[in-house]
């Protein structure tokens, strides 16, 4: 039994050595798919493990203990359908604050060195907008801040600035306050610091008097804690937390938070101290792992359909070989255990090429991030040496849908009795069932995102259009043979050539339907990806710009808080709004689920803001928009249920909660967002005053210059740039979107350019054999070039009718209007296509082509 076990082990790997040198060029393809497959699930690996363990720099704490800070989180309780209730989070991207009796409680802590407090305010200097902070906050840094010259500040007059500002002695006027309480003194400068070029120390007693003045009261933005030595962090951070829960204490928006949303005081250590400084970069964390998540998914469903395509592909190229093995006495076992090996090394070699370029893949991505601006400031983005073993595990992955893939294209020939291996299989009912369903199932998942708002109506977009697109590779040939009914007839018009053509396309209608999936593939999925987001980008810049109204926009550092009355004073000005751009969270549910979705919105000053900023007012009015009220776009107006006069209860970008009334319904919601305030309500709610920007509409024949004389130094902008809020994650969002557009073009060129290369390399007997009959090398490459054409035009429409519903219905219901794409993109997506089946159609055949008569006929 263990001689016959070692034959029958000698057999295989004598077939699958055979095997692999024998069928280089079927091989090459497989393994450039593979390699590719596991290089990009690889690069999403690395970039997913590295944003899970994200965290916000320290900096500005890193000489702190612990820190002591408000709690930049909200959440949400609720039941979802047939389940328990579940809490969902959102992080908050404007500053919490500690109570300022905080700080005493803190110094009596045992282990606590000292107490330090940190406020900030904004201040203008010499027309320039810069931070205010008390110079003993600069102990807090792992080294503190050091003087070039001069001494620190301790007068309620004297400061010190950054280098390059100004000297020592020179008087400075500082204008500091918020609104009607902008006031302005003058500094003497005490001192020149190493510190940023925008941050204005004071001493403790002025910068407490100016944050009061700054709206900020008996607050604080952190504590930071110095501990005795010895003291290890965690008991430091045990014993403060038990202080401030036992003297009661709660951040300052404790008492306007919702129910059920707890705000206690954190105690940070360790990387978590930078989340009291950078606050959105634990925010972002999340949606950088979900788009990350749903971008590796859709990476894994393309990669099973390449592979399991040019696998296919490979082993179909083989069939006839495969079936006289059976005849001639292989068994079923060394079949299955001979392909599974052959290809099992292409596999492990492949995955291991795409593996190490993994890692520099993903430096290059993340420096690409950077560069773009999609990773917000502060969010450190760490690349341990063990990390760079994950790209392994998804190496893992790519070999076993290799290895699967193979055993099931052998599974007929290993099955089926040596006398009917030789025979042609047609696809089955099954399989054709099975695609009609996958189609209609698509079809209704473009329905159900139809009705859908936001994220949802884009992922049923994604998902239908993938389930199509997979209904299509199963119903591939059946698909073939009705795109060959409409194109032969044209086809057989332009000569023998023609006639050539398309008696082949009919004839071979399951190898036309697997040189089509590829193409439907990549023209469904690219345009869903790019026609999406275009569609919103160009109905977002469409309503901007008949939003747009105002003549001139005032805007910079120099401008006063109270900049909009003092405008409206001026002569020739016909009205005036400022505008401030921030956050909301909205509770909710999604497809059944809680949910907590932050969204942009706008502050305005709501005086004749048609005539500077027209929201295109549905219902109601906006001139009642002041604190207490809001105007609501009216798509989300349908889906919350709510006309004017009703309430919305929401949270803003600080966790207090708020239920408003609402005022009007507007139509161009993507341009301004789903919620007006007035600029007061969104403001106070803001960590600092927001730089303002005032849009103003000048009386006919009137001049900005009155503009520039009243506040010199400002910038005064003509025809302005249209309004427009931005999602904070669109900057990632832009930039993996073009990334898995590339991935999924390259992945799908591959399938492309492997399944018809290798279609025409195994025509190569036919093409002789027509050769021998008598047709010459100039039909042969007409025929060859309009069976490509055939493929290139079949695989664009079926693509393009499969993406065309799913767009559909998320254009109508995101956007309101037909979906939209660049000519460039679209004309480009042509040019690939074409390009790719012309080159993977004709190159393979030129050694047939060659020459006066072929050389054989073999």
């Amino acid at each position: 039994m263990k001689g016959r076990d070692v034959v029958r082990g000698g057999v295989v790997a004598l077939l699958a050595a055979r095997g692999a040198r024998t069928h280089r060029r079927a091989w090459a393809a497989v393994f450039a798919a593979l390699a590719l497959g596991s290089l990009l699930l690889g690069t999403l690996g690395l970039a997913a493990g590295s944003a899970a363990l994200g965290h916000a720099r320290v900096e500005r704490y890193a000489g702190a203990d612990a820190v002591v800070a408000g709690t930049q989180s909200t959440r949400y309780t609720a039941k979802p359908w047939g389940s328990e209730a579940r809490t969902v989070r959102a992080g908050l991207t404007e500053r919490v604050r500690v109570p300022a009796r905080a700080l005493d409680v803190v110094r009596q802590v045992p282990g606590v060195r000292t107490a330090v407090a940190d406020v900030t305010f904004p201040v203008t200097v010499r027309r320039s907008a810069a931070t205010g902070r008390p110079w003993e906050a600069t102990r807090l840094a792992s080294a503190p801040t050091r003087l070039l010259e001069g001494q620190p500040p301790t007068g309620a007059r004297e400061i010190v600035v950054g280098e390059g500002v100004a000297r020592v002695g020179d008087r400075l006027s500082i204008a500091y306050g918020t609104g009607s309480a902008t006031d302005t003194h003058t500094y003497t400068v005490t001192g020149v610091s190493a510190d940023a070029r925008r941050t204005v120390h004071f001493s403790p007693d002025e910068a407490r008097r100016l944050a009061d003045r700054a709206g900020r009261a008996d607050e604080l933005d952190a504590i930071g804690v110095l501990a005795d030595s010895g003291v290890p962090d965690d008991v430091l951070s045990t014993r403060v937390r038990h202080a401030l829960d036992a003297a009661h204490l709660r951040d300052v928006s404790a008492p306007h938070r919702a129910d059920g949303d707890p705000a206690p005081l954190r105690v940070l250590t360790g990387d978590a101290r930078g989340e009291a400084e950078f606050l959105a970069a634990a925010p972002a964390r999340m949606p950088l792992l979900q788009v990350l998540a749903s971008l590796a998914s859709v990476v894994v469903l393309v990669g099973i359909l390449v592979v399991t395509s040019t696998v296919a592909q490979a082993l179909r190229q083989r069939a006839r070989e495969l079936a006289l093995l059976r005849a001639v006495g292989a068994t079923p076992w060394q079949l299955r255990r001979a392909v599974g090996r052959e290809v099992g090394r292409i596999a492990v070699l492949a995955a291991a090429v795409g593996a190490v370029g993994a890692v520099p893949a993903y430096l290059a991505l993340r420096a690409l991030l950077v560069g773009r601006g999609a990773v917000p400031e502060g969010l450190e983005l760490p690349f341990p040496p063990w990390l760079a073993a994950a790209p392994l595990g998804t190496a893992g992955l790519m070999v076993l849908i290799a290895w699967l893939t193979a055993l099931g294209c052998c599974a007929r020939a290993a099955r089926t009795r040596p006398a009917e291996a030789l025979r042609e299989e047609e696809p089955g009912r099954a399989r054709q069932l099975t695609g009609c369903v996958l189609l209609g199932l698509g079809a209704a998942s473009a329905g159900a995102g139809a009705l859908q708002h936001g994220a949802a109506a884009a992922a049923a977009a994604s998902a239908s259009a993938l389930t199509m697109v997979i209904g299509c590779a199963l119903l591939g040939p059946w698909l073939a043979r009705g795109a060959m009914r409409v194109l032969g007839g044209p086809m057989r018009r332009l000569g023998v050539g023609g006639r050539l053509a398309a008696s082949a396309c009919t004839a071979n209608a399951a190898r036309l339907g697997a040189a089509i999936t590829p193409v439907v593939l990549v023209t469904a999925f690219v345009l869903v990806q790019l026609a999406g987001g275009a569609t919103l980008g160009h109905e977002a810049a469409a309503q901007a710009r008949d939003a747009a109204r105002a003549d001139v926009a005032v805007s910079g550092p120099g401008v006063p808080y109270d900049a909009v009355e003092r405008i409206r004073r001026l002569p020739g000005v016909a009205a005036a709004t400022a505008v401030a751009h921030g956050t909301v969270v909205v509770p909710g549910k999604e497809l059944g689920e809680p949910s907590l979705e932050r969204l942009p919105v706008l502050g305005v000053t709501a005086h004749q803001l048609a005539r500077t900023l027209d929201p295109a007012v549905r219902e109601g009015s906006t001139d009642g928009l002041r604190p207490g009220t809001v105007a609501v776009g009216t798509d989300r107006a349908r889906t919350l249920g709510v006309r004017p006069g009703d309430h919305v209860q929401l949270r803003f970008g600080d966790g207090a909660e708020a239920r408003l009334r609402v005022v009007a319904t507007y139509e161009r919601a993507l341009a301004l967002g789903d919620f007006l305030f007035s600029y007061e309500e969104l403001t106070r709610h803001m960590s600092a005053p927001p730089p303002v920007r005032v849009l103003a509409e000048l009386a006919p024949g009137a001049s900005p210059a009155s503009l520039s004389t009243a506040f010199p130094g400002v910038r005064v902008e003509r025809d302005p740039v249209p309004e427009r809020v931005r999602a904070e994650d669109q900057a990632l969002g832009d930039v993996l979107t073009a990334v898995a557009v590339t991935a999924i073009g390259g992945f799908t060129v591959i399938a492309v350019l492997s399944t018809l290369t290798l279609i025409s390399v195994g025509r190569g007997p036919e093409l002789r054999q027509l050769r021998l009959a008598g047709a010459d090398r100039r039909r042969l490459r007409r025929m060859l070039l309009l069976e490509s054409a055939a493929t290139a035009t079949a695989g664009l429409f079926l693509g393009t009718a499969t993406a065309a519903l799913p767009l559909l219905a998320f254009a109508l219901s995101a956007a309101g209007r037909l979906p939209w794409l660049p000519p460039g993109q679209g004309a480009l997506i042509v040019a690939v296509v074409v390009l790719t089946t012309a080159s993977a159609t004709l190159l393979p055949a030129l050694g047939a082509l060659r020459g006066r008569y072929p050389a054989t006929a073999r």
